[in-house]
């Protein structure tokens, strides 16, 4: 901002101001020329949340006064007839009239506002459209305003309540400490529901809240009624009812500010209201916990492309919503580097993109890669035409359907369900099509399932009857014997020979192949299903029906199979890396068509096996190395895997049998365990799990003591635990020969969960060494846990 006489320069614009020594906040002696500093450096992160909305200003012509002479104040409603012609405006109708807002969607706007001391902005929860009229709401407000006798720590625990709800219901929070009293909480929408609806939502909500916490939250309107207890205001919901804006500044005594704050900030004991200077220093130093919140959509996909030379659309503005009630979709067919379709949603004022690189799916349980691209724009959904060589994208676009689409379900970044009206002559064929994209973890960045589900809308017409595969009909799989490199050595003196695998860290899983369908089964019968919908593709990549042998892993950042990595993805952590890919590693093949191969010899199922299965994206025939144990265990070593295991090439396959024919070489010890009993956290653990307290079935089957296993937890692991256990809890010990400096601060669990741990061996007494914790084998049962080392 440079000046020049009585105006100053805002970007491309010219800013006549007066009276900058003027002081609008007597206690802190803050002027208007600190206000409209202000303004103007919290831009780039308020104008976000306010652009395209009708502003109210709050105006204190005089400043806000003392305590005892506060300074007079008004709304302002209507753009002041002295304002620059360059601020655009919005009309809403009301009741009996008219007004005609400004929109604020450049800095020059909020310093306007400043110079006629407007020192609040308030907006409704709705934006204008593209058509000047107002949409439905893209954002929900729950205000918690404390009564008397309450301060802001109990509103932070309500809004910690309010968030649990909000959390269920798929949408995230952002927390804003208002800059007065309370506590203000947005979510973001998508525009599918009116005022009066997102309102309705937001009262049952607050009522729900009042009923499970009655002496901590009231929702009714009467004042008289909330003294100890936090309001929680529902109200501003309303199509004509307004908020004080995040990064607003609030006519207070002190120049405080609606600031954006972080969940851990609410949980800090020294809870407060920020200061305007305290949130300057944040925003300098990139601090803006709402920036998920109001954000610019286009902002990638302006930034990749060059308007002055490519034929693309490239909007200057932001997207101000789209048509509701019918949104359209577009699906492209790309000639660029590679060929593949771009599949695009309209969804909060922009097209939400995916490339298919194989093609939309029009077969049922297909599963089909999607990599989801930057949001485009709307224009974008009637482009077709030739993307210059050397811009980004370059090559041929021609629409391969286009139409409307019914949203049946949208969560943001997990999971959409669409039904899609193309054109009687586009790809689709002219038939609605029902299609699910669901974001899977440990597929790598932005890599989506797309799928035409089993549920179409012109089922009724032409049934289509579905597989009746199911885990019920998975045999169980061979097991390995514990054995010592000496147990194949020696036998190849008998003439025995022997092929070696990998040791994979991961679950054991059988695949049921359909024609049109893949259902997976754990070592123990669970159906896991739904944990790996990727290993669809197996129906793409093996040419007839089958019954599959191998090991599901996730693999880390070095390409590494990592066992905790593997349970976090299955989990559906929110903590665990991006980068976690997940991989069905086959090694055998135990029907092919109508064939049994289970009487054929190992040596003879892997060469069916790498005659009829291909690799995949998600699905791997690994190698095996025969005749060599060195070899193998060297690569072994090198991938960080436990050890081998040794297959006799003549053996035959033995559903859910062990057999000595199949033998693990172990060169880490792993230990499956069963978990009894917790002992309680000291220091840095406190009121948390210290160590959980293990046992291992003797010779006989009977449960014996195997002691305590306190390393190798991660925080996370170790609340998830604690929940799962104590859904488990009893009264007394399950077993009797816990000692008593392991028993005297513990407490119990049914025996039934299978656990996994690294030792350093265990005790002539039978008891763990150095045991660090893997974790929980919900694959395996106890009836199969034996000392392995």
């Amino acid at each position: 901002m440079a000046r020049q006489g009585k105006s100053f320069q805002v970007g491309d614009r010219t800013l006549s101001v007066t009276n900058l020594d003027k002081v609008l906040y007597p206690e802190t002696g803050t002027t208007k020329a600190d206000v409209i500093h202000y303004y103007l450096s919290v831009a780039d992160v308020l104008i976000p949340q306010i652009t395209h909305r009708p502003v109210t200003r709050k105006r204190w012509v005089d400043g806000v006064g003392t305590e005892k002479k506060p300074g007079e104040v008004f709304f302002r409603k209507d753009l002041e007839d002295s304002a620059p012609e360059w601020i655009p405006t919005g009309s809403v109708e009301h009741k009996s009239r008219t007004n005609t807002y400004p929109i604020a969607d450049e800095p020059a706007a909020l310093a306007r506002f400043a110079q006629v001391a407007a020192l609040e902005l308030h907006t409704p929860q709705w934006r204008f459209g593209r058509n000047g009229q107002p949409r439905n709401p893209d954002r929900l407000v729950l205000d918690l305003d404390p009564g008397e006798g309450v301060g802001l720590a109990e509103c932070a625990e309500v809004a910690f309540w309010c968030r649990e709800i909000l959390d269920d219901m798929g949408m995230a929070t952002f927390p804003v400490t208002s800059g007065s009293k309370g506590i203000h909480l947005y979510a973001g929408l998508d525009g599918t529901y009116n005022s009066e609806q997102v309102s309705k939502v937001a009262h049952e909500l607050a009522k729900a809240l009042e009923a499970d916490h009655p002496d901590e939250v009231i929702s009714t309107m009467k004042r008289a009624d909330r003294a100890g207890k936090v309001f929680l205001d529902w109200s501003q919901n309303s199509a004509a009812k307004t908020t004080v804006s995040p990064y607003s500044l609030r006519g207070r005594l002190t120049p405080m500010v609606a600031a954006p704050r972080t969940w851990e900030e609410l949980e800090a004991k020294d809870l407060r209201q920020l200061a305007y200077e305290e949130v300057l220093e944040r925003v300098d130093q990139g601090i803006n916990p709402i920036s998920d919140l109001g954000a610019d959509r286009l902002d990638t996909y302006r930034s990749m492309r060059d308007a002055s030379k490519t034929a693309e659309p490239v909007p200057a503005q932001r997207p101000s919503g789209g048509d509701k009630d019918q949104p359209s979709f577009v699906i492209q067919e790309h000639h660029a580097s590679s060929l593949h379709w771009d599949f695009r949603l309209e969804y909060a004022g922009v097209l939400v993109s995916w490339a298919v690189p194989k093609g939309v799916p029009l077969k049922k349980n297909v599963n089909r890669l999607a990599v989801q691209t930057e949001d485009h724009p709307l224009e974008y959904g009637t482009f077709e035409g030739t993307i210059a060589k050397g811009e980004y994208g370059a090559g041929e676009v021609s629409i391969w359907d286009t139409g409307t689409y019914e949203r049946e379900k949208w969560r943001d970044g997990k999971e959409v369900i669409a039904t899609l009206h193309g054109r009687d002559d586009g790809g689709l064929g002219g038939v609605p099509r029902r299609f699910a994209l669901i974001r899977t973890k440990g597929m790598g960045d932005d890599s989506w399932l797309m799928q035409l589900m089993k549920d179409q809308p012109d089922d009724h017409a032409n049934p289509e009857p579905e597989e009746t595969l199911s885990v019920a009909d998975l045999p169980g799989p061979m097991l390995c014997s514990v054995g010592k490199p000496a147990d194949v050595t020696l036998g190849k003196k008998d003439g025995e020979t022997w092929a070696f695998e990998m040791k994979w860290d991961g679950y054991r899983v059988i695949a049921g192949v359909g024609k049109n369908t893949v259902v997976l089964s754990s070592r123990n019968g669970k159906d896991l299903t739904d944990l790996f919908p990727q290993a669809c593709e197996l129906t793409e990549l093996i040419d007839d029906e089958a019954v599959l042998d191998g090991e599901l892993v996730a693999l880390d950042e070095q390409g590494r199979p990592d066992f905790s990595l593997l349970q976090a993805v299955l989990k559906g952590d929110d903590e665990v890396s991006e980068d976690a890919e997940l991989r069905y590693m086959v090694f055998d093949i135990l029907r092919l068509g109508d064939r049994s191969l289970t009487k054929e010899t190992y040596e003879e199922r892997r060469k069916i096996l790498a005659e009829h299965l291909a690799e995949g994206e998600n699905v791997v025939v690994p190698p095996n190395y025969t005749g060599n144990l060195a070899a193998a265990t060297k690569a072994s070593s090198q991938l960080g895997l436990e050890g081998v295991v040794a297959k006799r090439m003549d053996s035959t396959y033995l559903p859910g049998k062990r057999a000595s024919a199949w033998l693990k070489l172990k060169t880490r010890q792993h230990q499956e365990v069963i978990v009894i009993g917790v002992r309680e956290g000291k220091g840095s653990r406190s009121g948390s799990i210290g160590s959980l307290l293990v046992a291992v079935p003797d010779e006989s089957g009977e449960l014996r003591y195997a002691g305590r296993v306190g390393t190798g937890f991660t925080d996370s692991q170790l609340a998830d635990i604690e929940t799962t256990l104590r859904r488990i809890e009893r009264k007394t010990p399950p077993i009797d020969d816990v000692p008593a400096e392991d028993s005297s601060d513990a407490w119990w669990v049914t025996p039934k969960l299978v656990a996994e741990v690294a030792l350093a061996g265990h005790t002539r007494h039978g008891r763990v060494r150095q045991a660090a914790w893997r974790g929980l084998r919900q694959d395996k049962d106890i009836k199969d846990v034996r000392w392995e080392v």
